[in-house]
């Protein structure tokens, strides 16, 4: 088993900007989103890519975020949490209000950078999955496609979560990711700086 300590990110200080349920605070540094469906492990990947306990709350009860959370990771650039989609028991309207503003922010974030997209590696391809990446597509918004939670699949089972994944996305690489054993943190880092850099995610 490796012993190499994760590299630290671009900056340790990281402070809450505020919730967002409408309209959001003017842009003035790059920006990077954080999407996926309701319980594909967000709060808690968003906690092992920064390091720290507690800065997203990770909640039992799929769809509890409401409002586009930001964060700003030292004076580099800004991470946007984006609400979950895809839980059905969430009524309609508040989906559809999930959607306008998620649609909204996609459409309108003049610095947005990049769109991390996670998905549950335990599964295959989910219809909603496809729907934002293909709205990504369209509008020419940079993103790469995280798998979440590969920690609870043996390497056979892994490796070809992935595969699968990616091809039922048709996109390529995937890139495997556990907030419990900090899988992938190192990877996903790399992506960050090249897409805040300015580089081609």
């Amino acid at each position: 088993m490796s012993t190499r300590r994760p590299r630290p990110p671009l900056s340790r200080e990281v402070v809450f900007v505020g919730s967002f349920p409408t309209g959001l605070p003017q842009a003035t540094l790059p920006e990077v989103a954080i999407a996926g469906r309701s319980n594909v492990g967000k709060s808690s990947a968003i906690n092992a890519l920064l390091g720290r306990k507690g800065v997203a709350r990770v909640s039992r009860t799929p769809g509890r975020t409401q409002a586009i959370n930001l964060f700003r990771i030292g004076e580099r650039f800004n991470l946007a949490d984006l609400p979950g989609y895809g839980f059905a028991q969430v009524p309609r309207e508040v989906q559809d209000r999930w959607k306008g503003l998620v649609e909204g922010y996609l459409g309108s974030r003049e610095t947005l950078r990049l769109v991390i997209c996670l998905v549950d590696g335990r599964h295959g391809p989910q219809n909603n999955d496809l729907a934002l990446l293909k709205g990504l597509q369209e509008a020419q918004i940079p993103y790469r496609v995280v798998a979440t939670k590969v920690d609870k699949l043996s390497r056979n089972q892994r490796q070809g979560s992935l595969v699968k994944l990616g091809k039922g996305l048709g996109v390529s690489p995937v890139l495997g990711f556990s907030s419990q054993t900090r899988e992938g943190v190192d990877e996903l880092w790399a992506i960050i700086e090249e897409a805040v850099a300015g580089g081609t995610a």
